[in-house]
């Protein structure tokens, strides 16, 4: 969500939610100390980095979505080391590439955080994959987590815009437009996910069991398993990202077809206007690029790339923006894991 959808109520009111939850993870991976998945939570966080920036398009609709990575996070990570390391995801975006507003940072981090993680995860996906790590149930087991958990943050959003009585946004109209777009988004994310999955289940199986059942995974041998999704980080930030699509994503999509405008600008205030020079001053590769007259002499980047086109810019900013998730997740899981 971009701050021109909230209001500084509502802003305010999931800034705190988000706080609370984020404490109530931080206390409980204290409580339960595990230093070994300190590794896993950065590699995880540069790699949904990563993949949040390769959008791919949803047929016939001319809009296009990407991995949300709650759901595949929880399952590798549990619950909570998940949900921290999604907000890592999200602030690393908004404080530095100008994705998604600060002023709605809380509400978006509760949004692909919450609901994967502590609704999609054990009560969707837990319950059809059980202890049996079949594919088949693997593979089920992702997508509807990934529909129920998308479908209640396209629902969350909405309910965020309405309740901000900011916009013109029609709720019935909005909603209709929002839940069938992300639908289709996360058939696409659970397929990605239970891809991701069932690989690390080849390397290390013991990983989701003890996720499942939260236990520490000291003594597991997880180097191949960091090395591959290190790997994956740079590949997906640093090549795949070039073939990232155009199209609006869902949220995007969804305004544009009720305002008949390609984005949605709302109602400027002061706060908002500071809140968005802070931003402005923090983000040094905007929209995963560099600044209009910034790009190096000979750069593809000078120029709006096309699909597949190489962009030192948007290589840069997946590099970059992997790195800095890495540390903030991996910083989070060493100041939280406690003494064994």
């Amino acid at each position: 969500m971009a701050d021109a959808l909230i209001s500084h109520t509502v802003g305010g009111a999931m800034w705190g939610a988000t706080a609370l939850v984020t404490v109530q993870c931080a206390s409980t991976l204290h409580r339960h100390p595990d230093p070994a998945r300190v590794p896993l939570m950065g590699v995880l966080g540069a790699f949904v980095f990563a993949a949040q920036m390769v959008n791919f398009s949803i047929p016939a609709t001319g809009s296009s979505g990407h991995l949300g990575g709650g759901l595949l996070l929880a399952i590798l990570l549990g619950p909570e080391a998940a949900f921290l390391v999604i907000a890592s995801v999200l602030t690393v975006q908004a404080l530095f590439f100008a994705d998604g507003g600060l002023l709605a940072l809380g509400a978006n981090i509760f949004n692909l955080g919450v609901f994967p993680a502590f609704v999609a995860y054990p009560f969707i996906y837990r319950r059809i994959v059980g202890e049996r790590l079949s594919p088949t149930r693997v593979v089920v087991g992702s997508i509807a987590g990934a529909l129920v958990g998308l479908s209640l943050g396209a629902l969350a959003v909405v309910l965020e815009t309405s309740f901000s009585g900011i916009s013109d946004l029609p709720f019935g109209t909005f909603l209709a437009l929002m839940l069938p777009i992300h639908l289709a988004i996360a058939i696409v994310e659970g397929l990605v996910t239970a891809v991701v999955v069932l690989y690390i289940t080849r390397l290390q199986p013991e990983i989701l069991a003890r996720a499942a059942r939260r236990q520490p995974v000291g003594g597991l041998a997880l180097r191949r398993v960091v090395a591959s999704l290190a790997v994956a980080a740079v590949l997906t930030g640093g090549v795949l990202a070039w073939f990232a699509s155009g199209h609006p994503d869902g949220l995007e999509w969804s305004i544009s077809g009720v305002t008949r405008k390609p984005e949605f600008d709302g109602t400027p205030t002061a706060l908002k206007d500071e809140i968005a020079t802070v931003q402005e001053q923090t983000s040094f590769l905007p929209d995963y690029d560099f600044r209009a007259g910034e790009a190096p002499a000979g750069s593809t980047a000078e120029s709006e790339p096309g699909w597949g086109t190489p962009s030192s810019g948007r290589s840069l900013a997946g590099l970059v923006g992997g790195g800095l998730t890495l540390l903030m997740a991996g910083s989070l899981g060493l100041v939280l894991r406690g003494r064994p």
